[in-house]
């Protein structure tokens, strides 16, 4: 996915250079009171953010906003066509807190391009798309390095097996940033259709939800547990369907979101 970073201000363009780092086709577009600060990246300048978004909406597949989300509205309101043919657009708030997926979630991609982000920066992804919304499971997952794919779905399986859930719930995969880049985890979620949320280390140490620590992992990789507070860390109102399971140097747990409607 070729990207365009789009921000108005210094601490967005903090924020929009670590992005850059992640993506091999990302352009940086900066408010030019603010390009001063490039140093060594190559940023193209504008004045007018409506005007940026005009020239740019139709050339990128994803649009990544570094602003509020109200100047993003406005920006793109004129070019809005179809959900089919427009761009993916995120907005990401100056802080770096939130990733919101604001257009084209699921044709365009921006689902996934939010939850990308917001795993660069450690954010909360913001996805809204009612199809998502339905689901309630988050899958947490540990392995040893050099686990495969499959072998990781076989756990996977096992374990929706054994909460008596399927795979259609599940609403994404979540573990360890230190396991971000571990081949299986990724080509597991690809396998499955599923997003992966990457959690810090530091919100597993500081995760006050029950969960049960681990001693081998605790030694092994410094961090109390993975798969249980993954899983209670990836989304709101959770707690724990299925407490860990071991299958093959795999380690999965399950929890569940509840809305505020449930009782």
């Amino acid at each position: 996915m070729n990207i365009a970073l789009i921000t108005l201000s210094e601490k967005g363009f903090a924020l929009a250079a670590q992005i850059a780092t992640e993506y091999e086709t990302a352009d940086l577009f900066c408010h030019q009171q603010v390009t001063q600060k490039a140093n060594a990246l190559p940023v193209q300048a504008f004045t007018s953010v409506v005007e940026q978004t005009e020239e740019i909406f139709s050339k990128y597949d994803g649009l990544v906003y570094i602003m509020p989300c109200g100047v993003v509205t406005r920006a793109i309101a004129e070019q809005i066509k179809h959900k089919k043919s427009d761009p993916a657009v995120v907005v990401v708030d100056v802080a770096g807190r939130w990733v919101v997926s604001l257009l084209s979630g699921h044709e365009g991609g921006a689902n996934d391009l939010a939850l990308d982000v917001a795993n660069c920066l450690d954010a909360e992804p913001i996805i809204t798309t009612t199809t998502e919304a339905e689901k309630t499971l988050i899958v947490g997952l540990g392995c040893r390095k050099g686990v495969t794919a499959a072998v990781i779905v076989e756990a996977i399986e096992l374990a929706l097996a054994k909460a008596e859930c399927s795979v259609d719930d599940v609403r994404l995969l979540a573990t360890a940033d230190l396991k971000k880049d571990e081949p299986g985890m990724r080509e597991a979620a690809q396998k499955l259709k599923l997003p992966l949320r990457i959690i810090s280390s530091e919100a597993i140490r500081n995760c006050k939800q029950d969960f049960t620590p681990s001693e081998f992992v605790q030694k092994q990789v410094e961090l109390p547990a993975v798969a249980e507070p993954a899983a209670l860390l990836a989304g709101r109102r959770t707690k724990l369907l299925l407490p860990r399971i071991k299958h093959n140097a795999v380690t999965v747990a399950i929890a569940k979101e509840s809305s505020i409607w449930s009782e």
